[in-house]
Formats: C-alpha cells, sequence, structure tokens
C-alpha cells in the first residue's frame, strides 16, 4: 500500500519515537528489527458451511439470551465465567445454565465503543479474589481490580490510570501471561498521532506487574508500552508456544493480525496492513475491511480464532510450527450478526458472544447471546 502523507509535526514525533536511547532496549521502542518480515496472507471470504464436514466447527448450544453487548469474558477455577456487558456496566455469572447479575460497576461511563470491556481473573484468584476490568471513566481509560466472594463483586480499585479514552477506538482486552504479568490493549482513540507517541499510552499494547506497574523487561523499564504504532486492538491470544497474537482494525483498507514481539512498532498511521518500509511490522494477515472487523482472539486446537463484527462471522487461522499462519477460512458468515468476544473454554469448546445491540447491529429477538462452538 502507498504510505500514508504525515504533517511536519507528526512526522517528527515519529523520528523522535524511533530513535535509540537508554530506554532499557538495546534497540529502544519502536525501532526497525534485523528480524526479517512476515510473509502477509491476505485472507478472501471461504465461505465454508459450518459443520457440514468433519473437523469444521458448528455451534452446539446458546449458553446465554437477552444480554447488552457482552464485551469481557473470563473463567474462574470452578468453570464458570463473568462476562461484562459493556453499556449497563453489569457483570454476570455465567454457568450451570444460569445467567445471574453479581455486579455493576461503579464510575464507568459508557459512550459509544467505550464502558465496560475487558476482564481477567487473577492468576491468583485462589487466594487474592481479584477480577481485573478495563473501563472507562470520565476522564480516562483505567484498569482496576474488584474482590469477586462467588456472590457479589466488590468496588473498583485503581490499578493503571491515564490511559486516553474516546467516543471510538478504546482498545480494552486483558489477558494474563505465563509469568503472571498483564497485557492490555489500548486504542489511539480516533487520534492518529498517539499511536505514534511513545510517551502517550494509546494506541499501544502494555504490559504491567498486577499492581500497575512497568512491568520487569519492558523496552523502558519506567514505561508500561511493550509495543506501539497500533489503532485499536481488541484481541489478544497466546498460542501453543507462547507467541502473542493480536487483531488490530483497519480504517478503510485493511483489517490485521499481528505476531506482537517486544519493542516493535506496527506502523499506524504510517502504514495500513502490509507495507515497505521495515520500521514498521507487517501483519501475518490482512483482511479487508468488509470481511472482518476483528474484536475477540482465542487460541484452540492449533488455531486462532478471531470474530469479526462488520464481516459477520467466526474466521480460523491455523498456526504452523515455525510460528506462521495457514490459509484463513471463516464460518458462520451472517448466522449470527456481529461477532464480538472469543475464548477458549474449559472444556475444550470456544465461546463466542455475538454484539448486534451495540448501537451498529440488527438485534434479533434473542440477542444478544453467547454461543458455544465445538471446533471440531
Amino acid at each position: 500500500m502507498k504510505p500514508i502523507l504525515l504533517a511536519p509535526a507528526l512526522l517528527a514525533l515519529v523520528l523522535t519515537a524511533c530513535s535509540s536511547g537508554a530506554d532499557g532496549h538495546p534497540q529502544g521502542l519502536g525501532t526497525p528489527s534485523k528480524a526479517p518480515q512476515p510473509s502477509t496472507r491476505t485472507a478472501a471470504p471461504q465461505t465454508t458451511p459450518a459443520g457440514t464436514k468433519p473437523g469444521s466447527p458448528r455451534v452446539v448450544r446458546t449458553l446465554a439470551t437477552g444480554l447488552k453487548a457482552p464485551w469481557g469474558v473470563t473463567f474462574l477455577p470452578d468453570g464458570s465465567a463473568l462476562v461484562s456487558e459493556r453499556d449497563t456496566t453489569r457483570v454476570l455469572a455465567v454457568g450451570d445454565g444460569s445467567v445471574r447479575p453479581v455486579g455493576t460497576v461503579e464510575g464507568v461511563s459508557p459512550r459509544g465503543e467505550a464502558g465496560l470491556l475487558g476482564l481477567a481473573v487473577s492468576p491468583d484468584f485462589a487466594k487474592d479474589r481479584l477480577v481485573f476490568a478495563y473501563l472507562t471513566t470520565a476522564q480516562d481509560n483505567r484498569v482496576v481490580t474488584m474482590t469477586y466472594d462467588g456472590q457479589r463483586l466488590g468496588p473498583p480499585k485503581p490499578v493503571l490510570t491515564g490511559i486516553p479514552n474516546g467516543f471510538i477506538h478504546d482498545g480494552g482486552r486483558l489477558l494474563f501471561a505465563p509469568d503472571g504479568n498483564l497485557f492490555v490493549s489500548t486504542g489511539e482513540t480516533g487520534q492518529e498521532q498517539l499511536a505514534q507517541d511513545r510517551n502517550s499510552l494509546g494506541g499501544k499494547i502494555l504490559r504491567i506487574t498486577p499492581d500497575g506497574k512497568p512491568a520487569p523487561g519492558n523496552p523502558r523499564k519506567d514505561s508500561p508500552v511493550w509495543t506501539m504504532g497500533h489503532r485499536n486492538v481488541q484481541g489478544l491470544a497466546f498460542d501453543g508456544a507462547g507467541r502473542l497474537w493480536a487483531t488490530e482494525f483497519g480504517a478503510n483498507t485493511w483489517d490485521e493480525l499481528n505476531r506482537i514481539d517486544k519493542a516493535r512498532n506496527y506502523g499506524w498511521p504510517l502504514e495500513e496492513g502490509r507495507g515497505d518500509d521495515p520500521a514498521y511490522r507487517n501483519p501475518f494477515v490482512q483482511w479487508r475491511t468488509a470481511d472482518a472487523s476483528p474484536s475477540g482472539l482465542a487460541y484452540l486446537d492449533g488455531s486462532l480464532w478471531a470474530g469479526a463484527l462488520r464481516g459477520g462471522r467466526l474466521w480460523q487461522i491455523p498456526v504452523e510450527a515455525d510460528g506462521t499462519t495457514g490459509q484463513p477460512r471463516d464460518f458462520f458468515v451472517g448466522d449470527y450478526g456481529r461477532l464480538r468476544t472469543v475464548v477458549a473454554a474449559p472444556d475444550g469448546n470456544l465461546w463466542v458472544t455475538t454484539s448486534n445491540r451495540d448501537g451498529r447491529g440488527d438485534p434479533a429477538p434473542d440477542d444478544d447471546r453467547i454461543l458455544v462452538v465445538s471446533p471440531r
């Protein structure tokens, strides 16, 4: 694609962000790497009929109905889950065929794409009983913790504040790494220049300790920023080899699936999709925005699974042993409307949430739903 022309002030900001320095990483946050660029796959719709061939995914049941823009899904040690609703700011306990509210989170200011977004159960939940949430206040986006005693949520306590907020592009996904640190995806809130400003938390993937400090080993020891140059990341997942992947919304041309490597710059707003400048990391997969608008991301049975909002489908992207990706396939095209969050459940199935009541869909009478999808 052709490079995006920048105003002189933004160009100067980008050059500053890409300069090396004493920031705790040999090359510095956002500087070019000598590693080769991935060979980007352009995913074309295959429209594979779900459940019609052995090994193809199928919806085995509907777990919940009548939800309102469900966003975050996180599993508890007992196999049940907590689910957030973006606009009502409710958290629901889902399991054993039941759905019950366990709290309405205080201080959330829903508007547009902002509100109560991602959830993540603490790796030490058995001891600390903490649930992490990403939410929007009147001042910012932030990460908070709440205690959960099995019946009710406690009040939110801030862990990381000062993430830019906006009507659009608020990011919001949370994912704990095997080492106990927390990855946080943010958006640039429609202010494109924030993605290339390494002093801003907008348009980034962050890595923090559970108490909100920059995690040891970050590119800059005084910063939570892990990678930069993102437009709006709403999906994070580790594959079977421990590699981190992210789905990212493009503007008008290309959505992306990126492998997230420390300190890299993923190019927005200078590039969208595959580009020619080695300073910016290319995606492993790119989609036309009408076919994807990818949100939630999960890994199961050797593949990444991405929910598509505008595309109204579930994408399967095989991950090869060498860390490359196979040919993507799409399922359930138009069957359930907008698909938001995809998570791997403890029983070996996927949970997939619809998002038809988020103001951009055409809801059916029983929307929004949580679908249980068998990947085989």
